[in-house]
Order: structure tokens, then sequence, then C-alpha cells
């Protein structure tokens, strides 16, 4: 099943299937994927830096919830919230994004390109991290990745993505994804 086409109603399911395995998060100190990351660094990292981006290169001011170390299913989730209220908003469709290494974009673009998609990434983390399913839509890793690897070095050089992990050449596309990023797709907490 792919994803919609819409970025406030992708957001919606992929910012869902997220809530669901924050709610689904037993122990918040269990290692993630994510080299030198627990499971609440993973909410930690998706709730702090799209509030700068969104802050600096928009002027869009997110609501604040609780600190991720007191609650981080609240956190979450007035973080979410806050974010597909913006994207539900008819008047966020005239306002841009302007960022030095972006450009200009609409804001809705620039939440789903960068945002949207993080969040689906790091699903993943969480997922694994807390033994829970870490199914991806394959239509969406596939659209994600394709979009990706036109930009590698881009990627690479920003630091945000580790190298990349060999997969097998008939891998899903998921696996691949995995890979592309910088995850072992085999990894499991120690």
């Amino acid at each position: 099943m792919a994803l919609p086409e819409l970025p406030a109603e992708r957001h919606r399911v992929v910012a869902g299937l997220f809530t669901e395995r924050v709610r689904g998060t037993r122990s918040w100190d269990v290692p993630s994927p994510v080299d030198g990351w627990a499971a609440r660094d993973v909410v930690r990292h998706l709730t702090g830096w799209s509030t700068g981006f969104l802050a600096s290169g928009a002027g869009v001011r997110l609501p604040a919830g609780p600190p991720v170390d007191e609650d981080p299913v609240a956190a979450w989730l007035v973080h979410s919230d806050g974010v597909q209220a913006v994207l539900d908003d008819p008047a966020t469709a005239g306002r841009e994004l302007e960022n030095a290494h972006l450009g200009r974009l609409p804001v809705a673009a620039a939440i789903d390109r960068f945002y949207t998609a993080d969040v689906l990434m790091h699903t993943w983390d969480l997922a694994r991290a807390t033994g829970q399913d870490d199914r991806l839509d394959p239509a969406a890793c596939a659209d994600l990745l394709a979009g990706m690897v036109q930009m590698e070095q881009l990627l690479r050089a920003s630091g945000q993505y580790g190298a990349r992990v060999d997969v097998p050449a008939d891998a899903d596309v998921q696996t691949r994804l995995l890979g592309f990023i910088g995850r072992d797709p085999a990894w499991s907490p120690s």
C-alpha cells in the first residue's frame, strides 16, 4: 500500500505508525540501532531538530511539550500533533521555508521531504530497539530510496548518515533503504 500523496495525509499515516511504536515502548533506555542512542534519543532527535528547522526557516513555532527525559510519549504526541496542525492549516499553504542549503520551498513540502521522511526511517529504529513490528511501507521505502540515491554525496557529506551497509543485491526495498542510510538491517539489541 502506497502512502497518500498529500503531505498532510502522508504525515498523518507515517506519524501515526511512529505513535503506535512510541506507545508500545516499555523501556526508553534500551539501545537503538543508531550508535550511541537509546530509544528515547530517537524521540529526542525527531522532536528537537524539526522544531528549530521550522522556526528558523519559516517562523513556524511548534507547541512545546514536556521534556523527552520526563515523558517521551507526551513529548512525541505534542510535537506530532503540532506538526500535523501546521500541515492541516490552510494558511500554511502560502508560507515558504528558506534554508541556506535547500533554498526556498513551501513549508508543507519541506516537512514532507525532510521531517516526515525522517520519521519513517526512525520508525524502524524505535521498533527494532523495542522489539516491535519494524516493517515499513515498501512503496514509501522505494520512493525515499530513489530520491536519496540521487543525492548520495550530499547526504553523506552532511554527516547525518552513516556509511552505507552492504546488503544482498536481491534484498527487499526496506533492507536496501536501511543499508543505504547506514543501518545494519540485522541489528538487534544485545
